[in-house]
């Protein structure tokens, strides 16, 4: 290939936003977990759902320009009809690969947007969808970055009434208020549509003391969203 023709390829590789973030996941909870993955924009991730047993990580390449979520799913087991059902952050698809659906709330959420040519990334964790159980992240490779989590064990402290419980009575996971009650003023609709009209809520501030570094409901955005550039990511279950 010429040289001309090699400079003109790599340019275009430039704008077209060649630079791919590595995504890598660790499980430190004392139970297996099944991450899902769901793109809003950009080309799905290589994997929508895998298995990852108690101190194993697994990594996922994908390329910017993108946006989309990842979860963890526990309690998850194939049923007699050979489906795979699991006890939270449940995708219906009835596999370990949730093709394209999102997880069921309750679920702890970390949400990305990843920018091409040196644009800044936008990373957040989210408790909007509510809790099943804490999770990280940790930008890898660029200084000057922050980490932000909910390493809480919000399940403990969960109201009653927001409670999810298993088949032992034990609470698994815990639900926003929006979830739990349709009510336009924890789900930030309607006439509470707009950061003026929608602010915390008693039952957001439960999860906002446990994790403040995480949404606790839709208009959190000033002590939530963190950015980055260019980076690559760690994503921890039970920090």
């Amino acid at each position: 290939m010429e040289t001309t023709t090699l400079v003109v390829f790599f340019l275009s590789l430039l704008v077209s936003g060649s630079y791919s973030a590595t995504f890598t996941f660790t499980n430190k909870c004392p139970y297996t977990v099944w991450p899902g993955t769901l793109a809003g924009s950009g080309p799905s991730a290589p994997s929508t759902g895998f298995e990852l047993a108690t101190g194993a990580s697994a990594s996922l390449d994908i390329p910017a320009p993108w946006s989309g979520r990842f979860w963890g799913r526990t309690l998850c087991s194939t049923d007699s009809a050979g489906k795979f059902r699991c006890g939270t952050g449940d995708c219906a698809s009835g596999q370990v690969a949730c093709n394209g659906a999102g997880a069921i709330p309750p679920a702890s959420l970390v949400e990305f947007t990843l920018a091409t040519n040196g644009g800044k990334d936008f990373y957040d964790v989210s408790l909007v969808d509510g809790y099943n159980l804490p999770i990280s992240i940790t930008p890898q490779g660029m200084s000057g970055c922050n980490t932000t989590s909910c390493p809480a064990n919000m399940n403990s402290v969960c109201p009653p009434e927001l409670r999810v419980r298993g088949s032992d009575g034990g609470t698994i996971a815990c639900r926003s208020a929006c979830d739990a009650f349709n009510d336009p003023k924890y789900c930030c609709t309607v006439s509470f549509g707009l950061p003026s009209t929608c602010p915390p809520t008693n039952y957001s501030m439960v999860f906002k003391n446990q994790c403040p570094q995480a949404y606790s409901y839709a208009y959190d955005d000033k002590t939530s969203t963190f950015t980055c550039t260019s980076s690559n990511y760690l994503i921890t279950f039970c920090p």
